[in-house]
């Protein structure tokens, strides 16, 4: 087998644990990344620090690998459209524009027939009085529709008097107003589809979060069987309509009433795949780097329920802790500075069953 050069746009932990799992498999990984010292950079020796609109440096980028991926779907899309053009770039840019913009998102997901809560486009305070009106109701949610994530960019509106004053902390006129729905807990799925369109999925786990930021996922999730079927078939409608080449995750509410409603679409591995890496035969990371390298995608067999908990800030300093306890697998992603809301590391903790 002739191993390829991989090309990841992105430098944080997901790049990081992306390229330990390619050098299982006797890939090089090439970094690109406009911060110095990033997680990634530090488990190679071939990075690229410069800005993503930066052509000259893409374009030597392009030249030393095979196939290019990307970790976060904040990268232009203008730069994935400027490298597609010099080599293959995967996911392609129709599931990467979906993401980056939460009503294209949203669009897109009801046009392929996966439910979300109600929504509505909104570009000023006027926007919102109609749409509670036509709602009939006085609370919602406003995010911002592009570049919001860990709870960032978004207000939660329960007095419809305060609403140009709320409006101002999203400095943005690209906004979507959400229903606020009675829902009893949040799942993901992480499905693959490599090069052949073969599609693996791992089973929907539970999110748990602090301050809008995800802390704890917990394998299996406590879903019936067939609520956990029509979870992983919404996310394999998503990867065969996007013609997916990789891993996305797709999160999930879980409603009082045992339904199922789409919340957001991670066009990469997920954050909620961490637990994958010691409780499955193939983690997100090497499924996500076969698939795109031409690969094929494998069964990723799940063997052990788990929990795996996120070090945010200063959760890092519990680390001592974790190394003692029984069936603990730590991961540390080379960051020097715990700041709120950062992400240090993660611990994934093996249960007996």
């Amino acid at each position: 087998m002739e191993s390829k050069v991989l090309g990841i746009l992105g430098g944080g932990q997901l790049g990081r644990m992306s390229a330990l799992a390619a050098a299982r498999l006797g890939i090089t990984v090439h970094i690109f990344c406009p911060e110095s010292g990033c997680p990634a950079s530090l488990v190679t020796p071939h990075f690229i620090c410069a800005d993503y609109t930066d052509k000259d440096a893409l374009k030597a980028f392009a030249d030393q690998v095979d196939v290019i991926s990307y970790e976060f779907e904040n990268i232009p899309l203008e730069t994935v459209e400027f490298l597609q053009d010099l080599k293959p770039v995967y996911p392609g840019t129709k599931l990467l524009e979906a993401s980056q913009d939460r009503i294209k998102e949203k669009t897109f997901l009801n046009e392929i027939g996966i439910p979300t809560t109600r929504w509505a486009p909104c570009e000023n305070p006027r926007d919102i009085s109609t749409t509670l009106e036509q709602w009939q109701t006085s609370e919602c949610i406003v995010k911002t529709a592009r570049f919001g994530y860990d709870g960032k960019g978004q207000i939660k509106l329960r007095d419809i008097d305060n609403i140009p004053e709320k409006w101002t902390e999203l400095n943005s006129q690209h906004t979507v107003i959400e229903e606020i729905i009675n829902f009893d807990f949040e799942v993901s799925v992480v499905t693959s589809r490599d090069l052949m369109g073969k599609i693996y999925s791992y089973p929907p786990v539970l999110n748990d979060h602090k301050n809008h930021i995800l802390s704890k996922t917990t394998y299996p999730a406590p879903l019936s069987d067939t609520l956990s079927s029509e979870a992983v078939q919404m996310a394999e409608t998503l990867a065969g309509q996007v013609n997916l080449v990789g891993v996305l995750a797709l999160e999930l509410f879980v409603t009082k009433d045992g339904k199922l409603l789409a919340n957001e679409i991670a066009p990469r591995t997920h954050n909620s795949g961490h637990w994958t890496i010691d409780a499955a035969s193939v983690s997100q990371f090497e499924q996500h780097v076969r698939c795109v390298c031409g690969l094929p995608a494998a069964d990723p067999a799940p063997y052990r329920p788990c929990e795996m908990i996120n070090l945010i800030g200063d959760d890092v300093k519990d680390i001592p802790k974790y190394l003692e306890t029984p069936g603990a697998a730590v991961h540390l992603y080379g960051k020097t500075e715990a700041r709120p809301g950062r992400k240090m590391g993660h611990v994934t903790v093996l249960k007996n069953s």
